[in-house]
């Protein structure tokens, strides 16, 4: 069985408050570990009504507090806007409270608008810097060299550091540094398969890792049967096509007919974010999954389904289960 986690952004759907939003991750969370999924990673995005993650590695300790043995993690914190020296002293904090269970992804976007990051009090040009930010990270997080500036709680925590990406760029990066990397192919999947044949070509043996370990990002919408797998995936369409249009807003209601709310061109653009997913009932889904699993080849899965209503979501993730169970 390929090991398989769950990507959760702590949606805030239409009707809901956020306070309902965060209770619903604590028990999607629960339901995971219950499962038998391997981790629960949380995005970093900010100034989005529909996701209550902004906080994430406050977050990830609530969600940690609830739960005995699954990872938790971030997928992921967005280091341009933070000083890495913070986010290992956080993860560190996270990784001592909760020993062998924290994970810790990092992006290279803003993971918001310019103005909302300007607003993070980081330089907006911060991604230049990635490359040596992620080894500051890395240093922090190791064994303390002398005269080096200790991160307290962090150094000598080892916690586990992925590269996210949707691009070559994290590809080359995860490669040059023996990282994991996980690919965005949940909402930006053209470049995939690129990104994939870059990061195992020229992956470089490091302390970490002495062969290249790729996660692959799926939607799952999954339902009793194929109906409501459309069905519910058209909170995910409507939610992607508003923030497309510059609107973005809470987890919308989902509609039977999603051709009546979303013009054909902008559809072609939700469609094309949203490739990689596996829509319909637990044959659909398993036949989906299977051929995307073939195709790519991934070491692990993270699934993620925006989905309106929190018992439907949590009935998607368990088809997806029983599903992966018998791949």
């Amino acid at each position: 069985m390929i090991p398989h986690s769950v990507l959760d952004l702590a949606p805030v759907s239409e009707g809901a408050t956020v306070a309902e939003a965060l209770a619903n991750t604590v028990e999607l969370a629960r339901h995971a570990e219950a499962l038998g999924f391997r981790r629960y990673w949380l995005a970093e995005h900010h100034a989005m009504p529909g996701i209550a993650s902004a906080a994430t590695a406050v977050l990830i300790g609530h969600v940690a507090g609830h739960t005995s043995r699954i990872r938790v993690g971030a997928g992921g914190i967005m280091l341009p806007n933070h000083a890495p020296l913070m986010v290992a002293e956080a993860f560190g904090t996270l990784a001592t409270l909760y020993p062998d269970r924290i994970d810790l992804g990092i992006g290279r976007a803003p993971g918001t608008d310019a103005r909302t990051a300007q607003a993070l009090r980081r330089n907006l040009d911060a991604s230049d810097n990635f490359p040596s930010d992620v080894l500051e990270l890395l240093g922090h997080l190791g064994e303390p060299e002398p005269g080096a500036i200790l991160a307290i709680p962090g150094a000598g925590t080892h916690v586990p550091v992925w590269i996210l990406g949707s691009s070559l760029y994290g590809a080359q990066l995860a490669a040059h540094f023996g990282l994991p990397y996980a690919f965005a192919s949940h909402f930006a999947p053209p470049a995939l398969e690129a990104a994939l044949q870059v990061y195992r070509q020229n992956f470089r043996p490091s302390s970490t890792l002495d062969r290249p370990h790729f996660m692959l990002a799926v939607n799952v919408f999954a339902g009793a049967d194929d109906a409501e797998g459309i069905f519910l995936k058209s909170s995910a369409q409507l939610a992607f096509a508003s923030l497309r249009s510059g609107r973005p807003g809470r987890l919308p209601r989902p509609v039977e007919d999603i051709a009546q709310y979303i013009e054909p061109e902008m559809r072609r653009v939700v469609d094309q974010a949203l490739a990689v997913s596996a829509t319909g009932g637990p044959g659909t889904v398993r036949r989906e999954l299977r051929a995307l699993v073939e195709r790519h080849q991934p070491d692990e899965l993270i699934l993620t389904g925006q989905i309106h209503d929190p018992e439907a979501r949590k009935r998607s993730f368990t088809i997806a289960a029983e599903v992966l169970a018998d791949l």
